[in-house]
């Protein structure tokens, strides 16, 4: 058989990438409280002393972005205070909101966007990625309770899993980072994370030939936006599927709905998702393609990877009579003018089964519109 090798990565809450899109996403959650017609596009920086956030929001909501900021940072686990918070908020440009607000909701932008779903895993998941995502949630969990002693928030995770074929083979390797105080010895913490960490993660896999490393640069003590610029929309396979399928290039985090790179994303998840839940294949990719202003997609493609039970052409039929792929119903059927964003900024967008576009409640009226 042919033996193929995936690697997917994952970062806690404390990475200085994902406590900015932690800030950005609080702040689109908090404009969607108020105003659920906001339309929101901040981007956030972290870099030492310095908070930096910027972009187009047109609101009627009232929201202080500096306090949500500093909360945001104190939740997570660092000193919000002696930061420097540059704030430079501007309204969305009228000819982008021409686009939109037509008597048939258009598009918020271009773009490209991938939907995937496996039966690797039993939220449709990629084995690496959702592996990956537990490591960082545990040790997340583990440094929040007290589990191990002297853990900072920052840390990483990243798994290499083998496939004979389609199939899981074994654990090739596992890489935690776990940032710590000063007083914490690697030769207390690495033993801790193999035990509690990914010995609790990874009980039922044998890892007899696994690799294991923890801290292999040593010393983590200097880290998140001290140590490293955190920037929204960095982490774009950490937030998909750990580079196991396309990615279209355009991050979620920070954004309202009516910018497809987000409604489009989760819309094409929801497909994928659903085609897999069906039968229909064993894994399955969708790709859709907006352009700004025009309410459908100009495009669809469905790829099953030769795991297709049906021919793919018939599967994208009933995909049109199944969903409605235009913007403004898919953030209707999808419920995406809800405060649940801040949800997702961490762990993925994706797997998590209380989202709208994790369910599969269209597999059934997809296979009758293969087979009616």
């Amino acid at each position: 058989m042919n033996k193929r090798i995936y690697t997917a990565e994952s970062v806690t809450i404390g990475h200085p990438d994902k406590l900015a899109d932690l800030i950005a996403d609080s702040i689109l959650d908090e404009c969607l409280e108020q105003d659920a017609d906001s339309r929101v596009a901040v981007e956030v920086m972290l870099t030492h002393d310095k908070c930096f956030i910027g972009g187009e929001i047109t609101t009627k909501a009232r929201v202080d972005y500096e306090f949500i900021a500093r909360a945001t940072i104190a939740q997570v686990g660092y000193d919000p205070r002696g930061l420097d918070y540059d704030i430079h908020i501007h309204e969305q440009s009228m000819d982008i909101a021409g686009a939109v607000d037509r008597t048939e909701q258009g598009a918020g932008d271009q773009g490209i966007v991938y939907g995937y779903a496996t039966t690797e895993t039993l939220n449709f998941m990629p084995l690496p990625v959702e592996l990956a995502h537990r490591l960082t949630d545990r040790l997340e969990q583990c440094r929040r309770r007290g589990i191990i002693k002297g853990l900072c928030p920052d840390g990483k995770s990243q798994v290499t899993v083998q496939f004979n074929g389609d199939r899981f083979d074994k654990i090739v390797s596992v890489l935690v980072s776990a940032q710590h105080e000063a007083w914490k010895s690697l030769d207390d913490l690495i033993p801790e994370i193999r035990k509690k960490v990914i010995g609790y993660v990874l009980a039922e896999y044998d890892m007899s030939d696994a690799e294991i490393l923890v801290n292999p640069s040593g010393r983590f003590v200097i880290g998140g936006f001290e140590a490293d610029t955190g920037l929204t929309g960095r982490k774009l396979m950490v937030d998909s599927y750990g580079g196991i399928a396309h990615n279209g290039g355009g991050a979620m985090s920070g954004k309202d709905a009516s910018k497809v790179d987000r409604s489009g994303a989760y819309l094409a998840r929801y497909i994928a998702k659903n085609i897999v839940a069906a039968g229909l294949a064993e894994k399955c990719e969708v790709a859709l393609t907006y352009a700004i202003g025009i309410p459908a997609p100009t495009s669809i493609d469905i790829n099953t990877f030769f795991t297709g039970t049906v021919n793919e052409q018939l599967i994208r039929n009933a995909v049109e009579q199944v969903f409605d792929l235009r913007v403004g119903k898919a953030i209707d059927a999808l419920a995406l003018k809800r405060p649940v964003y801040v949800q997702t900024a961490v762990g993925g967008h994706f797997g998590k089964e209380d989202f709208a576009w994790e369910k599969t409640d269209k597999a059934q009226e997809l296979k009758n519109a293969i087979m009616p």
